[in-house]
Formats: structure tokens, sequence, C-alpha cells
């Protein structure tokens, strides 16, 4: 699709005509720098179109592609309100049902932006989506795009390579459906083994999230930023893992975030890397630091997107990062949804009005609001000098810039039938696949149980009959079994108060007594192959010595899991954080060190390879590393 406004100079140059003008006006000019368009374009902005700049928040998809104008399951307002009404031009989409219908939403939503004053294009972000976990706090599951296990799964496999091949084909289906800014890598550190977000980050190693953080940025935004990238926000800042007793920030009774072993620089490592590697975006985590010190001088225990001394002080004056920081979602006001609310994550500040909130976070240097579109309360701050225009100015400059260097303002449109060949291909589903099976980590091998054979008859929980017929006859009574295959999540404890609490595994990491005994009897009538997907630590004492196999998986198919236990495809998976002996141990690790549990069942970096099985021919590429 193409817009209805591009034009031809006397020169020849092809432009955008996004004022309508009849002119090609410096900021639509294809040939100037990024800093000449920027700077002109922010001089003819009104403070009404430089206010809406500094609002993201969720919009929802038609059901063909259209665009939503009534309020949706999560988003507040029509499409047309925030658009055209409230100048905004940086949005995050949720659901997804198909290539087509996120490509034509997104051709739809770039000619709404159009008919705006100065026709400034949309920025279209997303939560991951190429791996398992659904969770509209946290990441959705693939649907149309490739599958790949979590982050976790992509740590597990210990290759840089993976991570930077992973990122080139999640990049190439973003930008064929529109999404050119990714609300990730999340690069918290997984210290604590009872947080409850543990799944999409790359593991507790420093040293090694530092260079898969390098390897991601490269395949979502190449060396720089430019016309086939997706800008990242690397999250969540400074490091949102040490979580007191590994409650979610999300939640009040999360708020707190703390270092009883003094590893505050440890947790900041990778976050020195992506701002090395230009990381478009950074976003503070909600947590509150309490106890914590730098420099000799008390950090005011506020949450993180409030924290000037951390914000400004640490990330823009020490580290010298001047790209654009977003807050996470909603730090102004709650957030309703049905009968359900989740409390703004003012933590530290919740004694303050919503407008004294933002006051605030402005203050703390943040250049854009997540999951707020209140830009109402914002120009009243200007209005009574509260807010100084020039402080606008400083941000809506950060944002725009990121808009010309992703080439939007050239041509923000896509190629719906390009983007069904495009997103979730075979080629790519292959890849993804592959990475699933390989993740996968041998815990516990007794008596070669794997690679899997044919037996005369299998018992099988956690997959349909069909996924294992390979296997052998499938019966319904393990005491009738030559081998039982059982897949398991980890444990957590249920909590549907909040919104968004139920899709947050947290609590204990010990399974329920009922199941254990459970799986101990089908252990004893014949050899049982545990598989246990982690999305963080379980507990799995109970289950070595009396499982012939056990298997940690981070988000695979069935088919994935299949080819890993026959060994069509070699099972490499490292663990990527440490499996503590009990939760006795957990409640006595702190919260900020890594491997601290004492005398973990299985350790950091620990996995079995299984004898004579190697890994198969890797398959061609069809696309090119930039």
């Amino acid at each position: 699709m193409t817009s209805a406004r591009f034009l031809t100079a006397p020169d020849g140059t092809r432009f955008r005509d996004l004022n309508g003008n009849g002119v090609m006006d410096p900021y639509e000019d294809p040939r100037r720098s990024v800093d000449e368009r920027t700077d002109d374009l922010l001089g003819r902005l009104s403070l009404e179109e430089k206010v809406g700049l500094m609002f993201q928040t969720v919009i929802e998809v038609g059901e063909d592609g259209e665009l939503l104008e009534t309020p949706g399951k999560i988003s507040k307002s029509p499409t047309t309100t925030v658009v055209v009404h409230k100048n905004m031009t940086h949005f995050n989409v949720h659901a997804i049902r198909t290539a087509r219908q996120a490509a034509a939403w997104n051709n739809a939503l770039q000619a709404l932006a159009e008919t705006t004053p100065h026709g400034i294009p949309v920025t279209i972000s997303t939560d991951p989506r190429h791996a398992f976990v659904e969770n509209t706090g946290v990441g959705f599951a693939a649907g149309p795009f490739s599958q790949w296990p979590e982050g976790l799964g992509l740590a597990a496999l210990d290759d840089v390579e993976t991570v930077r091949e992973f990122a080139e084909v999640a990049r190439r289906e973003y930008v064929a459906v529109g999404i050119r800014a990714a609300l990730h890598p999340q690069i918290d550190l997984a210290t604590e083994p009872r947080w409850g977000r543990q799944a999409q980050t790359l593991g507790q190693d420093a040293a090694r999230v530092a260079e898969f953080t390098a390897a991601y940025l490269r395949g979502f935004q190449g060396e720089r930023l430019g016309p086939d990238s997706v800008a990242c926000t690397t999250k969540h800042f400074p490091g949102g893992g040490p979580q007191q007793d590994g409650e979610d920030a999300h939640f009040p009774y999360g708020r707190e975030q703390v270092y009883p072993g003094g590893m505050f620089d440890y947790h900041l490592e990778p976050f020195r890397e992506a701002i090395r590697r230009g990381t478009a975006g950074v976003m503070p985590y909600y947590g509150m630091p309490v106890g914590l010190e730098l420099d000799g001088r008390a950090v005011e225990e506020v949450g993180f997107g409030y924290n000037k001394q951390i914000v400004t002080g640490l990330l823009r004056e020490e580290l010298g990062y001047d790209g654009v920081v977003v807050t996470d979602w909603e730090l102004v006001n709650d957030n309703h949804v049905g009968d359900q609310v989740l409390p703004a994550r003012a933590w530290g500040v919740e004694h303050l009005t919503a407008s004294e909130r933002m006051e605030k976070i402005l203050d703390a240097g943040a250049d854009q609001f997540g999951g707020e579109e209140c830009v109402e309360m914002l120009l009243d701050l200007v209005r009574a000098g509260r807010v100084l225009e020039e402080r606008i100015d400083a941000s809506a400059r950060r944002l725009l810039r990121v808009k010309f260097e992703l080439g939007l303002f050239d041509d923000p449109y896509v190629d719906v039938d390009e983007a069904e060949r495009i997103v979730g291909n075979a080629e790519f589903r292959a890849a993804g696949e592959r990475a699933q099976a390989r993740s996968l980590t041998v815990l516990v091998n007794e008596g070669a149980t794997l690679p899997l054979r044919p037996v005369s008859a299998v018992y099988v929980e956690g997959f349909r009959a069909g996924d294992v017929d390979e296997l052998g006859t499938v019966v319904a009574d393990p005491a009738d079994a030559d081998l039982a295959v059982v897949r398991i999540g980890a444990p957590f404890d249920p909590r549907d108060d909040l919104f968004l609490e139920a899709w947050f595994h947290q609590g204990s990491l010990e399974f329920a007594p009922g199941l254990v005994y459970r799986l101990q009897k089908i252990a004893a009538s014949c050899p049982l192959v545990l598989v246990v997907n982690l999305d963080r630590p379980a507990i799995l004492t109970p289950f070595v010595g009396h499982a012939s196999a056990i298997v940690a998986d981070y988000g695979s198919s069935a088919r994935a899991v299949l080819d890993a236990l026959t060994g069509r495809v070699a099972p490499r998976g490292r663990l990527p954080i440490e499996i503590p002996r009990s939760m006795d141990a957990v409640r006595a690790s702190r919260e900020d060190v890594p491997s601290d549990t004492g005398d973990p069942v299985f350790p950091v970096h620990f996995g079995l390879e299984l004898a004579g099985v190697e890994d198969a021919p890797e398959p061609s590429r069809g696309y090119v590393h930039r």
C-alpha cells in the first residue's frame, strides 16, 4: 500500500507531503540528516502534538484488520480518539490473529495518522510474541509468527549465534506487519528463584547475558537503526531480578527490590552492554529499591521510574545514555479491567496525586509514559508552569529521532501479501522448532533411558495420544505400560484477585504432595520420563532417584520434545539457572546473588549429553545476516 500524499519535488525527489501543503518541507526531505529533519519538525509542532508523542498505550486490532473504534478488552479509547484527538503516535499491540490482519491494520493506522496536521507516522510496538507464554502483562504466544523457546531456552543453548538468528528472524517478521519497536530484550538477571518473570530473561550469568544482549540488539536493530530495523527498548533498568521474596513488582506486595548481597553492579552489567550497542530505548522497572546506596548516598526509596538518581544520575549522566526512556506501564493511574483493578505502580509515592506522580517521573528523566493516555494532565502541568515546554521539547526530540531513523516518515506502509509470505514461513518455523528441541536440558538419564526407543505400551500425560504414536500403543494405566512419559509445568501458587495476577506464576516452587506421590507410584510401575517446563526453577528433589529420566524444557512443542527425547535432534541445553534442593534453601538465599541456594540438586550450567546422539547438519538459511 502507498500513501496518497506521495509527491515528486521539482528536482525528482520522491517525498511524502505530510502536512498537505504541496511543498517538500525540510522534515519531509529524505535527503536531509535525521537531526535536520527532527529540528525542523519540532519547530513546527504545537504543544499538543509534542505532548502526544510522550504517551504510549495499548490499542487493539479489528477482527479483519480494521481500526477498532470502540474500547477493546484492554484498550480504553477508540483509535481515532487517541490518534487524532490526543495526538498520540506510539501504540502497543496485543492480540494478532494473522499476518494479513496485522499488516492491513498497520496500513489503516498509518493512513489515519496522515490526517493529522503534520502526518507524524505511528510507531507500533510489541512485547515478546515468538514463544509460548500467554500473559497480557508480559508477552504473547507466537500465533502466526515462528515459535522459539522462551528467553531462558535461548540462554540454555548458550549460543550467541542462535540468539542473533532468532532476533534476525523476529525482526523480519515484525517489519513485515509494520511492528517497528520491540519492548524487549528483557535482560534482568534471574538470581531470585521465586521471581515470576524469569521465562523471558536470558539467565543469571551477567557476563553471558551481556553477550546475548549484544547479539539480540544486532539482530533486531542492525549496527544502527535504519528502514529495516526494529527499535529495541531494553528492560528493566537497572535490573529487575532481585525482588524481595521473589514477588513481582506489578503488584503492591512485590514493590520492594533488595540487594542483601551487595550485587547491584552485577545486575547492571548487561545494561552497560546494551547502551554500548545503541539500544534505542530503556525501560526502568517498577521495583522500589530498599536500603540501596550508590557512591555513599542513599537511593530514594521510590520506584525506579520515579527515581532521579537512577534515571538521570546513573543512566543519563554516569552511563552516558541519551536515548528514549519509556516508563513501564501505568505508573500514573490505576488500571480497571472488568471487575478487577491493578493499582498504579506508584511504589513509594502512593500518596502523590496522579499529576504529582507525572511531574516526578518527568523530573526523574523519563521521556514517555507507558500504558497511559492522559495527555490533558501533562498539558495542564505545562500550562500551569509546573513543567517547562523546553522539558517537553527534549523528550519529543528523542522520540522523533527514532521515527526518522526507522524511515517511518518516508514510508510506514507494508505489503499485505508479502507479510503473509514472510511471517511464520516454513523455514522460520523449522529454525524455531529446532532451537526448541536443542534447548531441552537432560538432567537425569538412568540406565541410558534416553534416547527413547519404541516399546509395546506407553503411558502419557501432558501429550495428546497422537503426539507419541511412534513410541508405542498408548495405554490408560501405567501398570500396563513399558514406559511412562509425563510432561508437567513448574509449580506456583494460583492467585487471581488483582488484574494480571492469574497469569503470573509466583510463590512456592514445591510440587503438590499428591502429584509427587502419584508420579512416584508411576515410576514404581515402569520407567518414568519426566519433562518439566521451567518458566522458573522447580524443586525436583522428590523425583530424583525415582524418575528414570528428567528433562527440562523452556517452551517447546510436543514435536520438538519428541525430537529431543528420541535423539532426532540432540538436546544440548545447559541450565541457565540453578535448581534448588528445597524451599528452605531458597528462603535462605539472597535475592541479588546468583547460585546462592547452597547445595542445589542441579547447578547452573548443568546438562547431560546423550551418548551417540549428534546434531544433524543445519538447514540452509534463506535470509542474509545484515
